[in-house]
């Protein structure tokens, strides 16, 4: 019994005005790189001002904890301006061309790899709830989970999908 929601088949169906779909397992990483860099620049600016309060006594011994205080907040500060997240959770990459599913993870050097290739034809089985794409191996167990970012999304991966691989309700 085919399920399939579209009844275009995938040899009529248009290459060219096709496009692939990537598809990313990365968080909200923004919420915490914008925390990071506030609280950066908090930490460079408390290193100088630290030097510019009134009423500080400039003795040797206060001094050389003030000198270790401000460097201590500087290296902090500027290395949470700096920082950069690697994430090493795979994509997902839905190619029409070649009518695949290939998923990529990035090596030590942020070079993604190939670490799984399957085509459309070996799926059992796909099915779209809310924000989300589940595929399903031939014999019904869960391949894999994937987030959908947005509607077109989700209506751009059906149409790829709806030729080769049977579609659940």
């Amino acid at each position: 019994m085919n399920t399939n929601t579209f009844q275009q088949s995938a040899a009529g169906a248009a290459y060219d005005k096709s496009v692939p779909v990537l598809i990313s397992f990365a968080p909200n990483w923004k919420a915490r790189l914008v925390l990071f860099r506030v609280l950066g620049a908090f930490l460079i600016v408390s290193a100088f001002s630290m030097w510019l309060m009134p009423g500080s006594v400039i003795g040797a011994d206060v001094w050389t904890i003030k000198l270790v205080a401000s460097l201590m907040f500087l290296i902090l500060g500027v290395s949470l301006l700096t920082i950069e997240v690697l994430d090493p959770r795979p994509d997902a990459y839905f190619d029409p061309i070649r009518r695949e599913v290939r998923v990529l993870q990035k090596n030590e050097n942020g070079r993604p790899q190939t670490i799984l290739r399957r085509s459309y034809d070996t799926l059992g089985g796909a099915r779209f709830v809310d924000d989300q794409v589940e595929l399903f191996e031939v014999d019904g167990s869960l391949l894999m989970k994937l987030p959908l970012e947005s509607a077109d999304v989700s209506r751009a991966l059906k149409g790829q999908l709806s030729g080769s691989v049977t579609i659940f309700a």
